[in-house]
């Protein structure tokens, strides 16, 4: 039996309500698969090991930092600036530090400047790979091992870029379950 009318109608708003939250759901997924495979928007790649090539040529990397606005730590990088030679495995830190009296984790995020870099920014060990909880008063000094591709120098946008500023913001987390117990259980004791 066909539809035909009103019924025909309520099928076909049916289908493209449906069909456009299929799209609005895929959509986050996707755009991060986009930026990571591109580049796209800052994104850096990640390398399990260094570049094989490395050219006389050198490239400028600046080190930016951030918080979130209710992250307690403060966070910045060691070092401003490094000039390295592009393929080169370079070595970064950056320092943070919880000056509260309770223990905080957090996540960074992370992108580079100018964005058409980004695909070619590559991260062989990072901090941000993994959450961070410093206990109250701790400071610690997280590194940062990345080269950047040769192959930029022969793209078609970022070979003018000589100049890459790797930026992270810090943002405050939930303490991780385990984590979270034992703090919980270390203010209930009590002696009898």
């Amino acid at each position: 039996m066909a539809l035909s009318g009103p019924g025909k109608t309520v099928v076909q708003l049916v289908a493209v309500v449906v069909t456009m939250g299929a799209l609005a759901w895929a959509s986050v997924p996707f755009y991060d698969w986009f930026c990571r495979v591109t580049g796209f928007g800052g994104t850096t790649a990640v390398a399990t090991a260094d570049s094989a090539d490395v050219l006389d040529q050198t490239i400028k990397i600046k080190f930016d930092a951030s918080l979130e606005r209710d992250m307690p730590w403060t966070f910045k990088p060691v070092e401003r600036e490094m000039e390295i030679r592009i393929g080169e495995t370079g070595l970064a830190f950056y320092e943070a530090y919880n000056p509260t009296d309770v223990p905080v984790a957090g996540q960074a995020s992370y992108n580079v400047f100018p964005y058409e870099a980004g695909g070619f920014f590559n991260k062989i060990e990072c901090f941000c790979f993994t959450e961070q909880v410093l206990e109250p008063g701790e400071r610690v000094q997280m590194p940062v091992t990345f080269f950047v591709d040769p192959e930029i120098v022969t793209d078609r946008d970022a070979k003018y870029v000589h100049s890459i500023t790797l930026s992270y913001t810090f943002y405050q987390i939930d303490l991780p379950e385990g984590f979270a117990a034992l703090e919980t259980g270390a203010g209930n004791n009590t002696t009898n």
